[in-house]
């Protein structure tokens, strides 16, 4: 398919999945209950409204709290839109009139950008309020526009990079002497003198454990030898937060676009919004922008011969804010060796008219083809990092996905320029046994364990990994709703019992020395709440709470664990095994445990799948 005609393809399946994901959300808006999406981390009910005041954006914000449910995880961060609504005496919601955007969002407390007074003042009136994620409306206009300027692009850097990265025209290399990293292994540095050579686009394939992270960071230092600034994207915000502070770590001045999802002093000390606060000419425009608020109201009253003072006067202080938010701007993008954003935020006026020598996206086979564009359009080349073995773009329209909305760019150009690709062969993370089907199944047999932990474990005589067949113990799964999925508390029961006994055998005392770490990992949100539910009110487990992590397969994407325990839920006999056919989520699940995994399954109807059939075959062996 020619690189246009491909383009039309995926503006007309986003397109397809803009109005699935609309009507979605307007069918749960008015048929899911307030308790429901309070579960679901979508909403905060009750919530109180605190004070409000103008960020350093100038923006009019407000301050949101939530008193309940504050151990449910939600889903607000920075960009994400929301709506707020009121419940009357007799139980009806009435949503307000006005939507807003999260500026931060911690466990307990969000900010919120609102339009203007008459919108705090609604908000401070009412008694029962709610907050709740609205439509992202915004993320969808970007990527059609973004589509839109790729598929229009003639005799531009933005059209070469389009034929080489979707057509026939193969990418460029310069001829460079390599430079030696005693501190990477070879695959490593073979990728980052891959990138330092690229004209045009080149990909680090970094399978789990292998350190695409260590790579591509040293790969953006480098590249910051050659050229004054870089660009740094992900997908997600986390993503960016991880890189952004792995960056900061070695030296490198970063400017983050938004705020970060985990908030402490160092990560907001990077932050646009925190140096913008942070420059010396910022107290004058403080207090100029006070000033014109106040005046105004003012403004309106007197005499012609006032007004026209005043508004000559308020001009006046409008270009002194102008010419001091330019210089502030000026001085920070100058400072700033890597702009960092999420791939829609790099659309931010901020950005405007800024072009970059080198694009780097990470996680960048979890995104968007159209999100990816955004940020293409703003560079001369492109270096993607991820792996398309791993957890793919959430998509919620399946016809979509079904004709291609969920092959990533770095998939495609994987699959078609493979002399662009490195693939990071040593992984750091896994004991061999944990490693190894993974490796044969998903990326040729081609990894191979670092030394230091072929052979890691805990115990003594320990089978590092294994399968507990629940098919002779008439375990049977529940169907509880759309998107939660499934549960069977059977199996989740005789998962803690072997959690339990694995923490005996190690004994308490020396976990919490050492500090062993669990992770309990579900592909379903049911079984994960019920799960926590459980740990939480277990007295045996209290003390190691802080050592036990318990989500979902997409939570854990990119963390790790000492210990990890599987729950694949679905029991039945018919051997429908639903989404646990996105074999990628499997392969990211049984890819978290450094020395132990013990996957919980029904064999029975899990193995009609030759994927499981395998695993269990291979754990068995």
């Amino acid at each position: 398919m020619s690189p246009l005609l491909h383009l039309q393809e995926q503006l007309l399946l986003l397109r397809m999945e803009y109005d699935f994901e609309k009507a979605e959300f307007q069918r749960q808006t008015e048929t899911m209950g307030v308790a429901r999406k309070v579960k679901r981390g979508l909403c905060w009910f009750p919530a109180s409204v605190g004070r409000s005041y103008y960020n350093s954006l100038n923006q009019l914000v407000v301050e949101i709290t939530r008193t309940e449910d504050t151990d449910i995880e939600h889903c607000f961060e920075f960009g994400k839109p929301v709506c707020f609504f009121h419940q009357s005496g007799n139980g009806d919601i009435h949503y307000l009139s006005f939507n807003g955007t999260v500026s931060y969002a911690d466990d307990t407390r969000m900010v919120v950008a609102v339009p203007g007074m008459g919108a705090v003042m609604d908000l401070q009136q009412q008694e029962r309020l709610g907050v709740q994620l609205y439509f992202d409306e915004t993320s969808y206009r970007t990527m059609f526009e973004a589509l839109g300027d790729v598929l229009r692009a003639k005799g531009t850097r933005l059209a070469e990079l389009r034929e080489i990265l979707l057509g026939s025209v193969k990418p460029g290399f310069r001829e460079l002497y390599p430079v030696r990293f005693p501190w990477l292994n070879p695959t490593q540095e073979t990728a980052v003198n891959k990138v330092l050579c690229a004209r045009d686009v080149a990909i680090v394939h970094g399978p789990p454990g292998t350190g695409k992270t260590t790579t591509l960071v040293e790969a953006i230092y480098e590249t910051l030898h050659r050229e004054p600034q870089v660009l740094v994207c992900a997908q997600s915000n986390m993503a960016v937060d991880w890189i952004s502070e792995k960056l900061v770590d070695r030296g490198v001045n970063v400017l983050r676009i938004g705020n970060p999802t985990r908030v402490n002093d160092k990560m907001l000390s990077f932050t646009y919004e925190r140096r913008f606060e942070a420059h010396p000419s910022y107290p004058e425009l403080w207090s100029i922008r006070k000033e014109l608020r106040s005046l105004a109201g003012k403004a309106r009253k007197g005499s012609f011969e006032e007004r026209e003072r005043m508004r000559h006067h308020m001009g006046k202080l409008r270009d002194r804010a102008t010419a001091l938010e330019v210089q502030i701007n000026a001085d920070l993008f100058d400072a700033a060796h890597v702009i960092a954003s999420t791939l829609v935020s790099s659309n931010h006026r901020l950005l405007d008219h800024r072009h970059f020598g080198t694009l780097f996206i990470d996680e960048a086979a979890q995104a968007l083809e159209a999100a990816c564009w955004i940020a293409i359009r703003k560079a001369d080349r492109v270096v993607l990092a991820g792996d398309h073995q791993q957890l793919p773009p959430t998509i919620k329209c399946y016809d979509a996905a079904r004709r291609g909305l969920d092959r990533t760019l770095m998939e495609l150009i994987v699959g078609s320029k493979p002399s662009a690709v490195s693939l990071l062969k040593i992984q750091y993370r896994m004991h061999e046994a944990i490693m190894r089907f993974s490796s044969e199944w998903f990326y040729d047999g081609e990894l191979r364990a670092a030394p230091e932990v072929r052979h890691r474990g805990i115990l003594d005589w320990d089978n590092p990994i294994s399968w507990i067949d629940t098919s002779d113990m008439d375990f049977k799964e529940e169907f509880v709703g759309e998107t939660f999925g499934r549960i069977n508390k059977a199996e989740a029961d005789l998962l803690l019992e072997h959690l339990q006994a694995y923490i005996d055998r190690i004994g308490k005392e020396r976990i919490l020395d050492e500090r062993i770490d669990f992770g309990i990992i579900s592909p379903y949100k049911a079984q994960v709440q019920y799960l926590r539910s459980k740990v939480k009110h277990s007295a045996a487990l209290r003390p190691l709470h802080s050592l036990i992590t318990i989500n979902t397969v997409d939570g854990f994407q990119g963390q790790e664990r000492d210990v990890i325990l599987i729950s694949l839920v679905r029991a039945n006999d018919q051997g429908e095994i639903g989404f646990l056919r996105d074999l990628r989520r499997m392969n990211v699940a049984i890819t978290r445990a450094r020395m132990k995994l013990i996957i919980f399954g029904d064999a029975h109807t899990l193995g009609k799948h030759p994927f499981y059939k395998k695993l269990q075959e291979s754990i068995e062996s």
